[in-house]
């Protein structure tokens, strides 16, 4: 039985002792059922987001106030994914619940490709919400650009650790600090103006750790960190079932060891921050009634299979931390949740939460319902042609992954362009072999593909990324 299959998990349960009220409708769109009368009880929950950049899972280590608020007191999704391993498709796809092939950022170029209307902060803000943006948006957007659907912000452009610059609320300039700390200062500001301003607020806190050059604050320059050894595939000592371009990589346990090292500093001002905001909404009051999202935009490889980048089909690379509490709904008290989850699925549990049916499609699926999905897509593009890693796309469940790579890449508008050939393919069985050593496509006879479902498997590859 998953988590929120026990009784009284999830915002059905939770409103289901509540006084009747009146359904309504908020702001021009629909709501419906229980959550329309939530809206109309006023008690539509406030909505949090904290976006890391390039945080895979194994760093737990660096965030133990971050887990003891909304691990050990909120909801542990164990099988967290992105579905695009690459910042700025990431990150289009928590505001549209999205797959990038349908709201066509493919790339970290095309950020104006997302379309605004399509946005949970447009829901958000058309239905009475206080919205606030605080630290990295879509890598490539102008920083003089403001951002759509926002009554409040402070957009870090370009991202840096220290002393950046900023568009603060329109007006552009430099802002001297530790970048984490500045943005926040000004998510703790936002979130104070609730003692006085009664609407119910979103706000999306994106600090740029631990993204590389992986600067940490002064203060933790040098804090030692824990050993680490590596894992089986780091290195892997046998590559040649693999694509060409991870037989080539030549990175190695030192490699994977420093970028950990640099990482973990980087995230301890992340959990300091996180502490604060605790703090601060628990002073005001809106512990309870704040539901509040913690993950990174992709994962991180240091050193799997030689490689140390993310944009790769592999565990390291697409498997995130996922964190949920909304204690005032019963999301909390340490649950674990093993549903296959993704930053496509936060728009949909926003918007459920909120009452609000959205008037454009989604992919993603609310989690405060029952929904389990047995697999899911996952997808990235090369920006330049003919270069390493090719255009793939996977489908991955609890106990395999079978992907393929095509000859595209994207063009300058970020659209697909290229013949579409297949080029390589990888299948692994997650449950026998989970840091994917043994490719079990290479040298694999027709019938032996058969015998492991790959038909099949390529038949539903080809249907999601159509959908």
């Amino acid at each position: 039985m998953s988590s929120n299959d026990q009784p009284g998990f999830g915002r059905r349960g939770f409103l289901a002792g509540a006084a009747a009220v009146t359904a309504a409708t908020v702001t021009g769109i629909a709501a419906a059922g229980p959550a329309a009368a939530q809206s109309a009880a006023g008690s539509r929950p406030n909505i949090l987001v904290i976006l890391t950049d390039d945080q895979p899972n194994a760093t737990e280590w660096a965030t133990p106030k971050t887990l003891g608020w909304l691990v050990d007191n909120g909801v542990k999704f164990t099988h967290g994914h992105v579905s695009t391993p690459l910042c700025a498709p990431s990150r289009s796809s928590i505001f549209s619940g999205r797959y990038a092939h349908n709201h066509g950022v493919r790339d970290n170029s095309s950020p104006y490709n997302l379309d605004q209307h399509t946005t949970v902060q447009r829901y958000l803000h058309d239905a009475g919400y206080r919205t606030g943006l605080f630290g990295k948006y879509l890598n490539a957007w102008r920083s003089a650009d403001n951002p759509a659907h926002f009554d409040d912000w402070l957009l870090l452009d370009p991202v840096v650790y220290n002393n950046g610059t900023y568009n603060d609320n329109g007006t552009v300039h430099g802002i001297a600090g530790y970048s984490t700390t500045v943005i926040k200062n000004r998510t703790l500001a936002f979130i104070d103006a609730a003692a006085t301003d009664h609407r119910p607020w979103f706000a999306f806190v994106a600090p740029k750790a631990p993204h590389g050059p992986n600067t940490p604050d002064a203060k933790y320059a040098n804090t030692p960190v824990p050993a680490w050894n590596g894992r089986p595939s780091v290195p892997e000592a046998d590559r040649s079932d693999k694509p060409a371009y991870i037989q080539n990589a030549t990175h190695t346990l030192d490699d994977g060891r420093t970028i950990r090292q640099n990482q973990l500093r980087t995230l301890l001002s992340v959990d300091d921050a996180v502490q604060e905001i605790h703090d601060k909404l628990a002073a005001l009051g809106q512990l309870e009634n704040t539901l509040v999202f913690y993950l990174g935009d992709n994962g991180y490889c240091w050193g799997d299979h030689g490689w140390t980048a993310k944009s790769v089909p592999y565990r390291p690379s697409i498997e995130v931390p996922f964190y949920v509490s909304w204690p005032a709904a019963g999301l909390s008290g340490g649950k674990v949740d093993n549903r296959i989850v993704a930053n496509i699925d936060i728009a949909p549990t926003i918007l459920d939460a909120a009452g609000i049916t959205p008037d454009t499609p989604q992919n993603g699926h609310s989690l405060l319902g029952s929904n389990r999905r047995d697999h899911l897509l996952v997808e990235w593009w090369h920006r330049n042609p003919g270069s390493d890693p090719h255009t793939w796309a996977s489908t991955v469940s609890a106990s395999r992954q079978y992907t393929e790579y095509y000859a595209l890449h994207t063009d300058s508008t970020g659209q697909e362009v290229g013949t579409g050939e297949l080029v390589a393919r990888e299948y692994y069985d997650l449950v026998n072999d989970p840091y994917q050593l043994t490719n079990l496509l290479y040298q694999a006879t027709p019938a032996q593909e058969a015998a492991l479902g790959i038909p099949a498997l390529a038949a539903q590859l080809a249907a999601d990324r159509a959908s």
